[in-house]
């Protein structure tokens, strides 16, 4: 599953776009992204770029200038968490072969 802070129509776009084969959860206000200590505000001259350049309430719904950091995390069965990836450079994200190779990892526990 993923979780993003984007309307419900914006991820529905983002989703199509993308053939996502997963279920995509809406976290408004980044409630979620902040009790997990994975949301970051924004410098005033990047939240003036994102309010003119991408219109991020049309995107998000709040004035906040709040954003998730991109992470990915592997949670066997019994909740524990079995990888983790994050990064405060939206750009990086944990590589496939990464997760591929944990999965392997899991599924042979």
């Amino acid at each position: 599953m993923a979780l993003t802070p984007e309307l419900t129509d914006k991820s529905f776009s983002t989703t199509e776009k993308h053939n996502l084969q997963f279920e995509v959860l809406i976290d408004i206000g980044n409630k979620a992204a902040k009790q997990y200590g994975l949301s970051f505000k924004l410098t005033n001259a990047l939240t003036e770029v994102y309010k003119n350049g991408v219109g991020l309430k049309n995107y998000n719904s709040d004035d906040s200038s709040e954003l998730p950091i991109a992470a990915t995390y592997l949670i066997d069965t019994n909740g524990i968490v079995q990888y983790a990836f994050l990064d405060a450079d939206y750009r990086k994200r944990a590589s496939i072969i990464a997760i591929i190779n944990a999965l392997k990892v899991l599924t042979t526990k």
